[in-house]
């Protein structure tokens, strides 16, 4: 839901409504909040979840015990996203950055201790982790309200942030955002569930975790570039730039298959020895090796799909960006795995094909849209509609709710000089409109 504020606070940012950047945090704050309660208490059911979904005993006694200790990550986690969206649509990345380096450095000794001086096995993992979140959040915390490069942005709490009639505004981006990541997020966790339920469960179960773990550690690096399209494109189309927007995309767009082929060269290179990282049963550590090579398919297409998303989200796509994910998972990537692998009896191998199917079609459909995006002509649209409606809404806001404008239009353009954007070379909001 947090990725809402990458249209509101980029788009925002690109038309200098500063102030704007503020209340979008405090108010992304507020319900993400909320809605960690009914998710803190399904973490906290965890056990009896996958007892009920017929995975092994032992293995939901173990995550169930696991989930309920990792509960204050979850605030903590909702707050982090904010504070990065916060920074990121400023372009402020060095303090994110110092902050995670901090906290990635703490948390090597404060987890070894965790888990094997205090005796709390997997469970001082978890408390190592909520120790770590928080940390990283204060950190940011901290930086936000002392540093002079968030004077413009952050002007302290405000109650405009918390006015129920503003609410649905961030719920129109941040629902469909939620679906569009949850989508794709849930439907790797499936893979680990179905695992569960194929033969030898313990082994399968195992080498799909570690797929996935794999997956999301190499997934960094294309996540990166899904945050930065995803900020340039809604601060050019902020600012009225269409030709830099779409620019920003295609150079994204080719750093990233040049990661993914270099990252899925490594993934091939180290087959054999990835898994003594996880294991050291041979037959855990064959079978991971056996599955690398897809791994480096699947992360060549996801570095794609990232960056469209990005995309999508920078443009304030993301309900077609959440049917897409819909489709692509749910319509073919599932239905796909569960034939590969229990149709076709190929196992975990089947499971992860059944993800790459999904990767295709989701990245294909992305792209196609991407493509046939007729940039001058979002931002004439989103321009006639300003102008059109720019005295009804100010007269709404001022004469019945008292509150700024801005909160129902976060988006503003900034009228362009009528020379030439030369900075951008882009061209400018008056001959848009014109």
């Amino acid at each position: 839901m947090a990725s809402a504020l990458d249209t509101l606070c980029g788009q925002s940012y690109g038309a200098k409504q500063y102030r704007m950047l503020g209340i979008h945090m405090q108010r992304a704050m507020f319900i993400l909040m909320i809605v960690a309660i009914p998710l803190a208490i399904i973490w906290a059911n965890t056990r009896s979840i996958l007892i009920l979904l017929g995975q092994d005993l032992e293995i939901s006694t173990e995550a169930g015990s696991y989930a309920k200790l990792m509960v204050p990550c979850l605030f903590a986690y909702g707050l982090l996203q904010c504070l990065n969206r916060f920074l990121q649509t400023q372009n402020i990345v060095f303090p994110m950055m110092f902050s995670s380096a901090v906290t990635t450095l703490l948390h090597l000794p404060l987890c070894w201790f965790m888990v094997y001086k205090s005796g709390l096995g997997s469970g001082g993992a978890a408390i190592a982790s909520s120790i770590s979140y928080w940390l990283n959040v204060i950190i940011l915390a901290l930086y936000v309200k002392f540093s002079p490069s968030c004077k413009k942005t952050w002007n302290g709490f405000s109650k405009e942030a918390l006015a129920l009639n503003n609410i649905p505004i961030f719920l129109k981006l941040a629902i469909p955002s939620a679906v569009m990541v949850c989508m794709e997020m849930w439907s790797f966790e499936l893979m680990v569930l179905l695992s569960g339920v194929l033969p030898n469960p313990k082994l399968e179960t195992s080498v799909l975790s570690i797929c996935l773990n794999t997956t999301a550690a190499v997934f960094m690096i294309p996540f990166g570039l899904s945050g930065a399209v995803s900020i340039r494109v809604s601060n050019e189309l902020g600012a009225g730039h269409p030709q830099a927007a779409r620019l920003a995309v295609c150079v994204v767009v080719v750093i990233a298959v040049i990661e993914s082929i270099l990252v899925g060269g490594v993934i091939i290179l180290v087959r054999n020895l990835w898994g003594y990282a996880y294991s050291n049963e041979e037959e855990v550590v064959n079978y991971v090796a056996t599955m690398m090579p897809i791994l480096a398919v699947s992360h060549l297409l996801d570095g794609m799909q990232a960056v469209l998303s990005g995309t999508a989200r920078g443009c304030g796509w993301q309900k077609i960006g959440a049917f897409v994910n819909l489709g692509s998972y749910y319509l073919i990537g599932i239905p796909a795995a569960v034939v590969f692998a229990f149709v076709l009896h190929i196992g975990g191998k089947g499971l992860w094909l059944g993800i790459i199917c999904a990767l295709i079609v989701q990245a294909l459909c992305l792209m196609i849209i991407t493509i046939r995006t007729d940039w001058e002509k979002e931002v004439k649209l989103f321009i006639f509609i300003y102008n059109v409606f720019h005295p009804f809404i100010k007269y709404l806001c001022d004469a019945f709710w008292g509150v700024n404008m801005t909160l129902f239009f976060p988006i503003h353009f900034v009228q362009a000089n009528k020379a030439t954007d030369r900075v951008h070379n882009a061209i400018t909001t008056e001959s848009l409109v014109s």
